[in-house]
């Protein structure tokens, strides 16, 4: 498969709710497939190629551009021929806060952006294939998103922001209990305006994050930078850091989040 690729910083006003921009270019004689486990962020995807199959939670669909939510489950990729687009990576409190609709609405579907009611994003994919390279298209992707965060009066509540970012800094070894105390709520109130804000409940968000952290552990050195380690982790070794209880807690996690065993997703990076 040859590929182009091109990263993209946000707008400094954004980087409490974009995570990066990826331009991509792929092509491909035979069938590409991968299983995207839940990373505890959104994606969006404005295609200027073909259409992409995918599988998940929700069944099987066939968009073009299109919306990803939280996950707590795989989602399968599938694409033969040419893929060409750009994509944005989001917090979940950041598709609140441009968004402004309760989260679950969006929690392991995909739906196109034509069906979001939001004519600013609808109408990327025409914009986007009228700018000659990656930094305009950026540029432009940086104004769309400026612009409907300012018009939408939507903010997630600063609990919910302090707690979701306790999970993140700690990869999810953060119990509800030390969450709630911390906010001053309720459990049951934490859980409620948490999951409508977030997408996911406090504490399956967590579980997704230990989850997440453990896969970049066991990824194959230089797939997400960084100096390699001295020695290859072993998953009992990844287990014990991630705060999993064993090696067999940690392989139950990728069968129930990944759909697969460890080894199984490792080979993916082959």
């Amino acid at each position: 498969m040859d590929g182009e690729y091109a990263l993209g910083r946000p707008h400094p006003a954004l980087a409490r709710y974009v995570l990066r921009y990826l331009g991509y270019r792929e092509q491909s004689s035979t069938p590409v497939r991968r299983r995207q486990a839940p990373a505890a962020s959104c994606t969006l995807i404005v295609s200027l190629g073909p259409q992409i199959r995918l599988h998940g939670p929700a069944g099987p669909s066939v968009p073009a551009s299109f919306l990803a939510g939280m996950h707590d489950g795989p989602v399968l990729t599938e694409f033969t021929g040419r893929q060409y687009g750009l994509q944005v990576d989001l917090s979940p409190l950041g598709v609140f806060a441009l968004l402004g609709r309760p989260m679950p609405e969006l929690t392991n579907v995909a739906p196109q952006l034509t069906e979001l009611d939001v004519p600013e994003l609808a109408g990327l994919p025409a914009r986007l294939a009228d700018e000659p390279g990656w930094p305009g298209r950026f540029a432009l992707v940086d104004d769309v998103l400026l612009r409907r965060l300012d018009a939408s009066a939507a903010r997630a509540d600063p609990e919910v922001v302090w707690a979701w970012h306790r999970l993140r800094r700690s990869a999810g070894r953060v119990g509800v209990q030390e969450l709630a105390a911390g906010t001053g709520w309720s459990r049951r109130h934490l859980l409620t305006r948490f999951r409508a804000q977030v997408g996911l409940g406090p504490k399956t968000t967590a579980r997704v994050l230990r989850f997440h952290r453990a896969t970049r552990l066991l990824a194959p050195a230089g797939v997400y930078g960084g100096p390699p380690p001295v020695a290859a982790p072993s998953i009992s070794d990844v287990a014990a850091a991630c705060g999993y209880a064993d090696h067999a807690h940690l392989v139950r996690e990728f069968r129930a989040l990944a759909g697969c065993t460890p080894s199984e997703y490792l080979s993916g990076w082959s």
